[in-house]
């Protein structure tokens, strides 16, 4: 089912879609009960005064912190238009590195089009990444999606006029991975395909 769908259904009530992710993105959807709650939020969004973070495993070893200000085109022919997003190390799982990502901007696909720009793609990107990872991740993990997890936002709810910040935890798959691929990265197995396969 459709989220909206199935936050209409469980809510009882008309909701109106506010932040959107990419399809294979998992973590915080925000939903409005009212256009006017709708419009502020969309407001706030658009005025960059909320305050998203998302969790991307990635392969490689990007800089830390890292502040890539990287313009990105669309699908609609117009000039590349500006984007910003801030990086910083959570984690690092030997070859790979579990990243904090800050987007000051909402560009499409800009975590995964800016982590390829650091020559990190994440892992699981058929589109933006490396298939022979994705591979060596579907079969040695079961991690069969993009590791890219909205994982907070925090922003001031128009109804209550309050600082709300909402988080969604890591779905099991991905928690899974990280923790299978942290107990090879103690045993020095997470070197990604080539190598593990040359053992």
């Amino acid at each position: 089912m459709h989220a909206l769908e199935l936050v209409r259904e469980t809510v009882g009530a008309y909701v109106y879609p506010v932040h959107r992710l990419d399809r294979a993105t998992s973590g915080v959807l925000v939903f409005a009960l009212s256009p006017e709650a709708a419009r502020a939020l969309a407001s706030a969004f658009e005025a960059r005064t909320v305050e998203k973070r998302y969790l991307a495993l990635v392969r490689g070893v990007p800089p830390d912190p890292a502040r890539v200000d990287h313009p990105l085109s669309q699908d609609d022919g117009k000039p590349p238009q500006p984007a910003v997003t801030e990086f910083r190390t959570v984690a690092r799982y030997g070859r790979y590195t579990l990243v904090e990502a800050n987007p000051k901007s909402g560009r499409t696909h800009q975590i995964r089009r800016h982590l390829k720009h650091l020559s990190c793609p994440i892992v699981g990107d058929v589109r933006y990444g490396k298939g022979d990872h994705n591979r060596w991740f579907r079969t040695r993990y079961s991690l069969h999606r993009l590791a890219l997890h909205a994982a907070s936002l925090a922003l001031h709810d128009p109804a209550t006029k309050q600082d709300v910040t909402i988080r969604a935890p890591l779905p099991d798959a991905f928690a899974a991975a990280l923790s299978a691929l942290e107990r090879d990265a103690a045993l020095g197995l997470a070197t990604g395909p080539e190598k593990f396969e040359a053992r």
